[in-house]
């Protein structure tokens, strides 16, 4: 992912308001981030836990997303929609998102089950465990980092689907 100043990421959200925008939090540690390692930038408030932020890169540039949860953390173990980690089931909640214009002011939402933290890089980017039988370790967290990026972009462009 390109580094992002926080007027680019301010920017970037399409379906929260200018004053969401203006008064959402930044990511922390934003200046030191190791932008090399993230397909998304994703955070959650701290102030309010339940509202999380994520800025996906996509052909067309970054798309940053305002999402909510009503859960505090998962009841049960689920697969992350994102990074598909099988390993790291734990802590996964329903994230919706808003749609952009006319369609989210109409009360249109998109959802995916996601790591509450928005972690997903991390876990695309993990060495893979035996039981999942990598025989190029390379290779097969080139191709979970490849599907983690597909599938967030894809999310965006739910989002900023008009119908």
């Amino acid at each position: 992912m390109h580094a992002l100043t926080e007027s680019q990421i301010r920017a970037s959200f399409v379906n929260a308001s200018r004053r969401e925008a203006s008064q959402a939090p930044l990511p922390p540690g934003l200046p030191d981030l190791a932008w090399d390692d993230l397909d998304l930038l994703g955070w959650v408030d701290p102030k309010a836990p339940r509202r999380a932020y994520a800025v996906v890169p996509t052909p067309e540039g970054a798309v940053g997303v305002l999402l909510r949860t009503t859960q505090p953390t998962s009841q049960r173990p689920a697969v992350c929609t994102w990074c598909e980690d099988v390993e790291a089931t734990d802590g996964v909640v329903l994230y919706v998102a808003k749609r952009a214009g006319a369609a989210g002011r109409n009360g249109n939402t998109v959802g995916a089950l996601v790591h509450a933290d928005l972690s997903c890089s991390a876990h695309a980017r993990r060495r893979p465990t035996r039981a999942e039988g990598a025989v190029d370790p390379v290779a097969f967290v080139e191709r979970r980092v490849a599907g983690l990026r597909e599938r967030t972009a894809r999310f965006a462009e739910r989002v900023l689907a008009t119908s």
